[in-house]
């Protein structure tokens, strides 16, 4: 099975280019993440909506909402390639972090991934 790479670029070759399982999984997790629902046509369900956050007001229920509408959106549509073992959203003036730690089912291994977006 071929892993395209995200986001969608072609290599020195000249062919679509892919990715290898952990940095595929990464990419599925990051498309989540920043993917608000409604944008996908054929899974309008599809996206946690971290991104309509960015400039809410801080607070630590909004916090807790977060990661746990993140978490349980992560087992919908991940659940079956990772398991989540810890998530903390920050949402930090135009910054938005998300910090990751999962185990890889297939494989047993853990990871730890960051992903931030930036407005401005």
């Amino acid at each position: 099975m071929m892993n395209i790479d995200f986001p969608f670029h072609f290599d020195s070759r000249g062919h679509t280019a892919t990715a290898d399982d952990n940095n595929h999984i990464r990419d599925m997790i990051e498309q989540f993440l920043f993917t608000n629902a409604g944008e996908r046509v054929n899974r309008p369900d599809f996206g946690s909506g971290l991104l309509q956050m960015i400039f809410a007001p801080n607070s630590p229920e909004l916090a807790s909402t977060l990661q746990f509408t993140v978490q349980a959106g992560l087992q919908q549509w991940l659940g079956d390639v990772i398991e989540v073992q810890a998530l903390d959203v920050v949402n930090d003036d135009a910054e938005l972090r998300v910090e990751i730690s999962y185990r890889v089912r297939r494989s047993g291994e853990a990871h730890t991934a960051t992903f931030v977006r930036r407005v401005g």
